[in-house]
This record gives structure tokens, C-alpha cells and sequence, in this order.
């Protein structure tokens, strides 16, 4: 047993349990973290800090403008190790019928106040030099920005005041509490899985899976790429729930490097680089970008990300006990949505009223009791 207790235990030091950490502690509850290895390791150090407005479905649009909106509030009070870069998204049309998906999206983020231009052939070519001539134009949007995640997460754990405990295994949740792996049992009113892809190890029969992605970093080129940019081919693999698929992705960093995506693997357990999928996705990136091939390659690494059927994440009460919430399946949006997550699980939790509706987060929409 343990004389160790807190309003709420949160399992997962990422940036999703960071996100929820802090607001619950904001909204005055005592909080600590449990993570089995290092503060913005796992997923939070395997993705590419991208923050972005999203537009599959209505409810994916009010967490990622929500969150989106959230970070933009807070960044300037975060240390410059966060390397917040207000780069803009340039989602990339290759022919005509991605031109049609660019007005699209377009109208869909005037409709919602979101600020959005689109550009021409010439003026594509004028924003971006290196991107392969002749592409049919592309939809700038202003608003997103890049951040570097792991350090992100580690200020805000520091500035919310949560007991951080590191290399701790956690064995099971239940109402009122945690047991650890040395049997050790803390106590607390809301105990918060935020374990991403390794969440369903403690709450079983979520429909969360692992989703493996591959990364590569360059050293310094400034100014070689100027936006995160997206083909619009990226929603086609994105949407699809099974198999492997690349995509070209790449975005500037504030240190004069150039972050290379992105890849999607299901039903792969082993984390080493998989060769003929990093092959894949770099020859993708140098079909729109040619001379990416030129740039020297520094690092290469993966992760899973916890990805769930319908591509909204679980942020709510498990369905059947009293106080077991869920924080997880974020897939690639995880650092994005983070602190809205963290907004509406606190809010549920301190039941207050949350800025967005919840329900399509609800983990009961797709399990039983």
C-alpha cells in the first residue's frame, strides 16, 4: 500500500497527459503523472509538432481549431526550446481534381472564420521554389504553425505544478486509484489513461490500435522549404484504415532543418526503421521535391501513434466505472488536439461546461459496459 494520493492520477507523460495535467491543475485539482520512461518520449518525440486546422468532419474541425487556438494563446509564454515557428500549411495539389478538394477546403474554412487562400500554379511555385514545377496550385493556411514537442510537454508539467513520477510501471486502473508494478497502490479521485498506443493494455477493449510512422530530419538548409507542406494525396493514405501507405510531408524547423513524413503502418509491433517503407516516403518526397534528395540526413527514428476506427480520439469516462477517464487515440493529431483534450477531459471531470460539445469524444460512443 501507499500513503501517496492526488485528486488525479494521470498514466502518460506525453503531451496529451501534459495537456491534461494542466488543466485539471488549473482548475485547482492536485495532480501527478506517472510515465514508465521519460517526459515527451513515445509518440509525443515521434511527431512532427504540427499545429493544424483540420476539416474530415465538423467534430474533427472544432477540436483542431479549438486546440489550435489554445496553443496559439499560450506559446509566447513557453521557452524558446519549444521553437514555435508560424510557418502556415500549404496543402499541395498535384492535378485538377486536387485543385477541386483545394476549393473545397477552402470554402469549408471560410465558412468557419478559418483564414485560408488559394494559389495558382505561378503563385505555388513563388511560395515554395523547390517543389516541382508545374503542380496545379495549392491552399495556404496562415494560422498553423510548427512546435517542438517533447520540450512542449516538459514545460507544461513544469508550470502546472504536477508531481511528475518518471520510471514507474503502472498495472492496472481502477476506481480510486493505481496499482503499480511493485504492487504500490495510490489512491485518487480520477485516474486519467493517457497512455496512447499503449492504453489499451490498461483499459482492454478500447478500439484503440498502433499506427507505426517513420520520420527523417535533415541538417541545416534555411529557407529550403518555407511552409509545412501537405499533398493533398496525404487524405487518401491518411483515410485509409489498413495497410501501409507514404506521403509527402515535410516541414521547416526554426533551427534551419527539414523534418521528412510521413509514413502509416498497421499490425507492425517492432519500433526499427523498416527500410522499404523509409524508401518509399523519401522517393515521395523527392517526386515533389526533386532536390530534397540533395540534403543530407541526420537522423531517422518511429513511433506509434494511437489511432481509433472513426479517427477521433477517446476523452471521456469509461464506460462502467467511476472514475477511469480516457485520453487517448489522437493517431497524428495528438500534439494539435492536446490541449483541447486537456480542456474537455477537465471539464468533464470538474463538470463544468466544455467550449465544444464532447460527445463525439465520448469513449461509450464505441464500447459497452
Amino acid at each position: 500500500m501507499s500513503s501517496r494520493s492526488a485528486d488525479v492520477v494521470i498514466v502518460g507523460g506525453g503531451i496529451v497527459g501534459a495537456a491534461c495535467a494542466y488543466e485539471c491543475a488549473a482548475g485547482g485539482l492536485s495532480v501527478m503523472v506517472l510515465e514508465e520512461s521519460v517526459v515527451g518520449g513515445g509518440a509525443t518525440a515521434a511527431g512532427m509538432g504540427h499545429l493544424v486546422v483540420m476539416d474530415d468532419s465538423e467534430a474533427q474541425f472544432q477540436l483542431t481549431s479549438l486546440s489550435v487556438k489554445m496553443w496559439n494563446e499560450r506559446v509566447g509564454a513557453m521557452p524558446a526550446g519549444v521553437e514555435h515557428l508560424p510557418c502556415g500549411t500549404l496543402w499541395v495539389a498535384a492535378d485538377e481534381e486536387e485543385m477541386a478538394e483545394v476549393r473545397r477546403k477552402h470554402a469549408f474554412y471560410a465558412e468557419r472564420g478559418v483564414a485560408a487562400e488559394i494559389l495558382d500554379r505561378r503563385q505555388l511555385e513563388e511560395a515554395e521554389p523547390h517543389l516541382r514545377k508545374g503542380m496545379a496550385g495549392g491552399l495556404l493556411v496562415p494560422g498553423d504553425s510548427v512546435v517542438y514537442p517533447p520540450v512542449a510537454a516538459s514545460w507544461l508539467l513544469r508550470e502546472c505544478g504536477a508531481k511528475v513520477v518518471s520510471g514507474v510501471g503502472v498495472m492496472t486502473l481502477r476506481d480510486g486509484g493505481v496499482t503499480l508494478s511493485d504492487g504500490e497502490v495510490i489512491a485518487a479521485g480520477a485516474v486519467v489513461n493517457a497512455a496512447g498506443a499503449k492504453a489499451v493494455r490498461l483499459t482492454p477493449g478500447i478500439p484503440v490500435a498502433p499506427r507505426k510512422g517513420h520520420l527523417v530530419i535533415t541538417d541545416r538548409y534555411p529557407g529550403f522549404v518555407r511552409h509545412q507542406l501537405i499533398e493533398l494525396g496525404y487524405l487518401k493514405s491518411a483515410h485509409s484504415s489498413s495497410g501501409d501507405s507514404v506521403a509527402f510531408n515535410a516541414q521547416p524547423r526554426k533551427t534551419g532543418q527539414v523534418l521528412i513524413g510521413s509514413s502509416r503502418q498497421y499490425g507492425v509491433e517492432h519500433g526499427g526503421v523498416d527500410r522499404p517503407i523509409l524508401s518509399r516516403m523519401l522517393s515521395r518526397a523527392a517526386e515533389y521535391m526533386p532536390e530534397i534528395t540533395g540534403l543530407t540526413a541526420i537522423r531517422t527514428w518511429t513511433g506509434f501513434r494511437a489511432a481509433t476506427p472513426d479517427k477521433l480520439p477517446l476523452i471521456g469516462p469509461v464506460p462502467g466505472t467511476q472514475g477511469v477517464w480516457l485520453a487517448t487515440g489522437h493517431e497524428g493529431l495528438g500534439i494539435t488536439t492536446s490541449l483541447g483534450t486537456g480542456r474537455l477531459l477537465a471539464d468533464q471531470i470538474l463538470k463544468r461546461t466544455p467550449p465544444i460539445p464532447v460527445e463525439p469524444y465520448l469513449p461509450g460512443r464505441c464500447m459497452h459496459e
